[in-house]
């Protein structure tokens, strides 16, 4: 496979890891609303914090048992080793699964706090500042500009996103929560960067991604538990039988699936590509929210109606969707990005 077809598989990969992960934002909103019904007066943050604990703790407690259970079978047909019963992590496999989930975590902390502070559509439309943010993190690492298909791009992205978000500049001001937004989009640029490290192209994706699951989970438990109103809400919040069902669909579909796509494929493109792709994902959202509500709805009985086919989405998506297929034509040439 040449290197034309490859950015091509890459990119095919990372836009249907984002049409997954739009599944996300509505079985998270649906989970958040079982988690105030099983814990009547608990706090949205709590119940987030809570919820991506238990979604990558659990993610990265399976991978880790699938890896243990490869590594049993495969010491049965080879000598005996020191280790034979545990999974082994190379030292730039525990810097890269360490690494981003660290990034991760910790944007995601700012994001969400950040959202007691902002309107939801302003936080959606800075956290895609990372697709600015990473070319112009190229751009001053190179010396060099990042060219006219990487900044007609990035534009493009950026006033699609601002569509879509409902967001005009006289709207827009600066404070705790627009600036806490910005520090995660920070994050989130960082966290594609260290992925795309030269020094980790050897090493094997699905054990990255188990070491960024655990991290991130044992990152959230501490909030989690510290937010907690008493030891039992930790294990209310979500133990019902509509909640665990919603919870397993966001586990299986929108991580175990999703994470090791994006961490296998995204190495293969530049890091400038590949954070402009993942702008296509609130645009699947908002598509995705026009049925998957009702859906959830009919399911677990709690009122969540479908959103509405707008202008702004057609507009929006539309800026978005020209930004990529520009790219697709003029694609920015694969550069080392390291930190």
């Amino acid at each position: 496979m040449n290197q034309s077809s490859k950015n091509r598989t890459a990119s095919l990969a990372l836009v249907g890891t984002c049409a997954l992960w739009a599944f996300s934002f509505p079985l998270l909103k649906a989970l958040e609303q079982l988690g105030h019904i099983n814990v009547p007066g608990s706090s949205s943050v709590f119940l987030s914090f809570l919820l991506v604990a238990l979604r990558f703790t659990v993610a990265g407690a399976i991978f880790l048992l699938v890896l243990t259970v490869i590594q049993i079978r495969a010491a049965k047909n080879s000598p005996p080793q020191p280790n034979r019963f545990f999974p082994t992590f190379s030292k730039l496999e525990r810097q890269q699964g360490v690494g981003i989930g660290l990034f991760g975590s910790f944007g995601l902390v700012l994001q969400m706090d950040g959202l007691a502070y902002t309107e939801g559509s302003i936080s959606a439309f800075l956290t895609q500042g990372y697709a600015v943010l990473i070319p112009v993190w190229v751009a001053l690492q190179h010396r060099r500009l990042p060219g006219w298909a990487v900044t007609g791009a990035c534009l493009l992205v950026g006033l699609g996103t601002a569509i879509l978000a409902g967001v005009t500049f006289t709207h827009l001001h600066l404070g705790r929560g627009e600036w806490e937004t910005l520090a995660g989009s920070v994050l989130f640029a960082c966290q594609i960067l260290w992925l795309d490290r030269p020094v980790f192209r050897s090493n094997r994706s699905i054990y990255v991604s188990t070491l960024m699951f655990l991290t991130m989970g044992l990152t959230c438990w501490p909030i989690a538990i510290t937010l907690a109103e008493s030891p039992a809400n930790l294990f209310q919040a979500y133990s019902s039988p509509k909640a665990l069902l919603l919870f397993g669909l966001l586990t299986g579909v929108c991580t175990l699936l999703t994470f090791p796509l994006a961490n296998h494929w995204q190495p293969k493109i530049s890091a400038t590509h590949a954070g402009l792709l993942y702008c296509t994902e609130p645009v699947f959202t908002s598509a995705v929210c026009l049925f998957f509500p009702g859906w959830i709805s009919a399911w677990t009985d709690i009122p969540y109606p479908n959103e509405h086919l707008t202008l702004s989405l057609l507009l929006g998506g539309s800026c978005i969707l020209a930004a990529n297929i520009w790219l697709q034509i003029s694609p920015p040439a694969s550069a080392p990005h390291p930190l």
